[in-house]
């Protein structure tokens, strides 16, 4: 339970300090990084509807979050 109790804090100060990035980048003008919005994502406009396709933007956050998980596990061992 103890080790459960420190992944727990950990992605709770990972989210709070991720939540804060967010806030203080959409006030000065926007995140350097324009997730959602990459080049290589699919965008299809018809008449009626818009379907988004995030490939490029599910990419780098996979990547992001692989190499988050893989710190963890060096500083879990």
């Amino acid at each position: 339970m103890r080790e459960l109790g420190k992944v727990l804090l950990f992605l709770g100060l990972f989210l709070a300090t991720v939540g804060a990035g967010i806030m203080l980048g959409t006030r000065t003008g926007g995140l350097p990084l324009k997730l959602g919005r990459l080049p290589g994502d699919i965008t299809y406009q018809s008449q009626h509807s818009t379907v988004y396709f995030p490939i490029v933007t599910c990419l780098v956050l996979s990547a992001f979050f692989t190499i988050v998980m893989w710190l963890v596990s060096l500083f879990k061992h």
